[in-house]
């Protein structure tokens, strides 16, 4: 199970770096790693950005149900990737203290921030209706995912 998900991060990160060639806008290429993502892993029911603005994180481009549009920083797994500066792994986000529940069928979420000069930008975030969807493997080819995404617009700016 872990090598077959380890090729399909792989696989995920070839495809985003051919959706990502020419293209400088964010929010477009936000649009289609939010779309890439939702349609190419199992068991997800959202996948989407949130950007920084100044002490808030504002819904961006995502695939599934309607969102929570502004989350504060440091409040539900968005807001305490962003304020931590680190990737957060929740298995089952009714024990997470805080957790804002956007869509009650959600139980496990895997937030990645985007970390952009040394600041963080926003985030990523994946949200699952099963307990414990999210593993280790999951977190590193969600961070080399975002990392492509960070790494793409810090060479091309828009």
């Amino acid at each position: 199970m872990t090598a077959s998900k380890s090729e399909l991060y792989r696989e995920l990160a070839e495809q985003l770096a051919a959706l990502l060639i020419g293209e400088r806008d964010r929010i477009a290429n936000a649009a289609n790693m939010a779309a890439l993502l939702y349609h190419g892993l199992p068991d997800v029911n959202w996948a989407g950005f949130y950007f920084r603005q100044g002490g808030v994180l504002v819904l961006g481009p995502f695939q599934g149900r309607p969102a929570c549009v502004r989350i504060p920083l440091g409040q539900g797994v968005c807001g305490t990737a962003a304020v931590r500066a680190a990737t957060v792994l929740v298995r089952d986000v009714h024990t997470f203290p805080g957790h804002i529940a956007c869509d009650p069928a959600s139980s496990s979420e895997l937030v990645v921030p985007l970390i952009e000069a040394g600041a963080v930008s926003g985030v990523f975030d994946l949200d699952s209706p099963l307990v414990g969807r999210f593993d280790e493997v999951d977190q590193m080819g969600c961070e080399q995912l975002a990392a492509l995404y960070v790494d793409h617009h810090r060479r091309y700016p828009g």
